[in-house]
């Protein structure tokens, strides 16, 4: 086998939605994995969630949380996440659901507003996790 840190390969999972432009749901490079920003729609429906940042946080979440596990990792393995908030005036909101996804040692984080997301939506997340290297020199 070949050394991992020389090969980009691309993360595809029905169990998230499909890109809305020219990008990878994720991207996998020797031992990371790289999500896009991920909002808060539904694959089956391919539309946003209704009831608002709180419900539109989880299905983010769990979007980022399917590409993970198509890569062959997990949410427990998360280094770092960005949040977009389309207003930062729903922050606490946002955080009681991200709460519920990660538990003990959290990512690091950072979250910004932002003028305007995807489709409208409330909050866009994108994460960055460790995963278990492909090549045979690890």
């Amino acid at each position: 086998m070949t050394c991992c840190h020389q090969e980009k390969k691309i993360v595809t999972t029905e169990n998230a939605p499909k890109a809305l432009g020219p990008y990878s749901a994720g991207v996998t490079t020797c031992c990371m994995v790289f999500t896009a920003g991920q909002v808060g729609i539904d694959p089956a429906t391919g539309k946003i969630v209704e009831g608002g940042i709180q419900a539109q946080t989880k299905q983010a979440l769990t979007n980022v949380r399917s590409v993970l596990e198509a890569a062959g990792t997990s949410m427990e393995n998360v280094v770092k996440t960005t949040v977009f908030l389309q207003d930062m005036g729903e922050f606490a909101l946002m955080n009681e659901v991200y709460a519920t996804f990660f538990t003990g040692n959290y990512p690091a984080r950072s979250a910004v507003q932002v003028a305007a997301l995807p489709a409208g939506a409330a909050v866009e997340i994108e994460a960055i996790a460790l995963r278990p290297c492909d090549c045979d020199e690890h």
